[in-house]
This record gives structure tokens, C-alpha cells and sequence, in this order.
């Protein structure tokens, strides 16, 4: 997979263990649901810096 944005980056999660949580969940709900079990979810957020 290759994903390219200037607008969003990498969402820092470590000292954020219920969204962890809730982002490890939502993979078990989703790899049942297509019975994938390698499904990742991966939690960008909005970028402040100016890309031009």
C-alpha cells in the first residue's frame, strides 16, 4: 500500500490507550465481519504544517 498526503499524518496514539483500544476492536469487529483476519486500521489526523 502507498498513501500520499500533504493534509493529513500518522495520528500519535501511544499515550492514548482507549483510542487504541477502540482502534483494536473495531479491527476484530472488522476482520470477523470479512473474515480477513489482517484487517488494520490506521488513525491519520489533520496536518499543520503548510505544504505547498
Amino acid at each position: 500500500m502507498d498513501i500520499h498526503t500533504n493534509n493529513y499524518k500518522i495520528a500519535a496514539l501511544s499515550e492514548r490507550d482507549e483510542a487504541i483500544a477502540i482502534i483494536r476492536d473495531a479491527e476484530a469487529a472488522l476482520a470477523e465481519l470479512t473474515g480477513n483476519p489482517t484487517v488494520t486500521l490506521i488513525a491519520y489526523e489533520k496536518s499543520t504544517e503548510v505544504h505547498t
